[in-house]
């Protein structure tokens, strides 16, 4: 599970890194320019790294299935071997993936100017700026790869139904609590990802909007990986005293500035 974490970590970094620092840099210096370079760069990236994601997720979930459904048989199937071959097909499809889209998209001409409704080159609104007939193709790898995408979200259902069924049988709530405690952070960064990506691709047109755009980009792109350390490190018993101390004097200080402001 620690050796997927790692994966995970190093997938959320390279996911924030892509679209944040540039961002940042464009608020600070009010300008709101990127490179084509630069541009090509970011959807290789990104088209690279949330794939990727979703299918080291996929893997996190069958990992928890052999740990608790096989438990006597998870070091032999499991091994270190398996666990980098997984790991390895997650990183190589996300970047085979990038590649697919990244030289197909950025060899169709431009039709509809240069300027994109976003913070950062999303596939989608790059879609927008060319000519109307030239990205079927393009729409063809995306549905391709929606449909991969689809196949890992069942598979994960599958897995966490036969997960739940092996959970309720065990007899001691200690038991039972170790085997939720272990899978519902995943289950969280699964929902996450699922929600927000899906409302930001699948939205109705009719409510469509600059702000809501720019917002749903933020939650499918910005806060799950900026979020899943604390979601996973959350069991830690440690950290959980260290947030709630912090939260406890947060809301001890707002109620003292509040009692001194009516007095």
């Amino acid at each position: 599970m620690y050796f997927f974490l790692l994966n995970l970590a190093l997938i959320d970094l390279g996911t924030i890194t892509t679209t944040v620092p540039k961002a940042m840099a464009n608020c600070l210096w009010d300008t709101r320019t990127i490179p084509y370079l630069d541009c090509a760069t970011q959807v290789f990236m990104f088209v690279a790294f949330v794939p990727a994601e979703f299918y080291l997720l996929t893997i996190m979930a069958y990992d928890r299935y052999i740990a608790i459904c096989k438990p006597l048989h998870y070091r032999t199937i499991m091994d270190s071997r398996t666990c980098v071959n997984m790991a390895a097909t997650a990183w190589g499809s996300g970047f085979l993936n990038a590649v697919l889209h990244t030289a197909n998209t950025f060899s169709l001409p431009l039709c509809q100017g240069n300027a994109l409704d976003q913070f950062f080159c999303e596939l989608p609104q790059i879609l927008k700026l060319f000519c109307s007939d030239a990205y079927i193709q393009e729409i063809g790898l995306i549905v391709v790869t929606a449909c991969s995408l689809l196949g890992c979200f069942i598979f994960i259902v599958l897995s966490y139904v036969q997960i739940f069924r092996a959970v309720l049988g065990i007899p001691s709530q200690q038991g039972r609590h170790k085997a939720f405690s272990t899978c519902l952070p995943h289950l969280v960064m699964v929902f996450l990802y699922i929600s927000t990506g899906t409302f930001s691709y699948l939205k109705p047109p009719s409510i469509s909007s600059s702000f809501l755009n720019l917002l749903l980009a933020v939650l499918y792109s910005v806060v799950p990986p900026a979020v899943n350390p604390l979601i996973y490190s959350m069991r830690n018993q440690e950290l959980k005293d260290a947030v709630w101390k912090v939260m406890s004097g947060c809301f001890s200080e707002a109620i003292k500035c509040l009692s001194s402001a009516y007095r």
